[in-house]
């Protein structure tokens, strides 16, 4: 399979993540921030348990742990935080720091190169992101603001690892290992902080299949597929998609104003994540000073 399809096949994820937002504010219950994180990863976990039938062995217990817990566990928990704490411009572009750091972590994890490109390509998505969803009015909120970045670097920690710690399994399998787990460690959290849900409406149960169904299990077995072929700083920056299609969404099916900004902040995302993958075939900065 070509390295384009492998790209179109993993931009898929991001662009249906840009959906959670019209699923979560249309259809759900709101007030539950952890239940519906941990309603979205545990089932659809167990469900590919069921269908691959193959549980961790030895040492990738723990590692799946770990990794569960950085892609969703304490991501969505902080993602929430920052989310309830600042704007949702504001978290969103603290938020699309994570190229940027995906770029520094596989250099100290993976000793990628860094190529000058890719950190360019990087801050422009970001900027792009901010263009697109930030307003003047937007406040800062400096716990919020800490939760935004914690929340970037426990994804990017996640996205590196997962390309470091590949197991001898389909990613299918690895989706359903990771997602279980995660939604295993925020069930305590969810007890504990969170009042039980309401009797759920016809509604409220088709918002958690899809995120469950397609909004995790379909986008994560993607997403991981796509780690699993693909440098961790070509696949981050594909992240840039979902704000954009949040945007579009909101315009599309909600009737929200489209601004000549955030016209230009797609035309930016788009443009970063262009560079991003032209960003590959220029030489890295270690070989540049090399030769220097």
């Amino acid at each position: 399979m070509s390295r384009n399809t492998d790209l179109l096949l993993t931009a898929i994820a991001p662009a249906i993540w840009g959906s959670t937002y019209i699923v979560t504010t249309q259809f759900l219950p709101s007030g539950y921030p952890l239940t519906v994180a941990m309603l979205r990863a545990l089932p659809a976990g167990l469900l590919l348990l069921l269908l691959v039938r193959q549980l961790p062995q030895g040492i990738w217990w723990a590692r799946v742990l770990v990794l569960g817990a950085l892609n969703f566990s304490i991501f969505w928990w902080l993602l929430f935080v920052a989310a309830y704490r600042l704007p949702g411009g504001v978290a969103a572009t603290v938020g699309a720091i994570q190229p940027l750091i995906v770029i520094l972590l596989a250099r100290a994890l993976l000793a990628s190169p860094i190529r000058p490109m890719a950190i360019v390509a990087a801050i422009a998505g970001m900027g792009g992101v901010a263009l697109l969803i930030l307003t003047p009015s937007a406040a800062l909120d400096p716990i919020g603001i800490v939760a935004g970045l914690a929340g970037a670097v426990s994804m990017a920690a996640g996205t590196v690892l997962s390309r470091r710690w590949q197991p001898p399994v389909t990613p299918l399998t690895f989706t359903a290992w990771q997602l279980t787990a995660g939604g295993v460690l925020l069930l305590p959290a969810v007890l504990w902080l969170e009042p039980s849900l309401p009797a759920l409406t016809a509604a409220n149960v088709l918002g958690f299949a899809y995120l469950g169904l397609i909004g995790a299990a379909l986008t994560y077995i993607l997403w991981f597929r796509g780690i699993a072929r693909l440098e961790p700083s070509v696949v981050a920056p594909l992240g840039f998609l979902s704000p954009m299609t949040a945007v579009i969404l909101g315009w599309s099916v909600l009737g929200q104003s489209l601004s000549p900004a955030q016209i230009a902040g797609m035309a930016v995302v788009l443009g970063s994540v262009w560079l991003s993958q032209r960003a590959q075939q220029a030489k890295p900065v270690t070989e540049r000073l090399a030769t220097t």
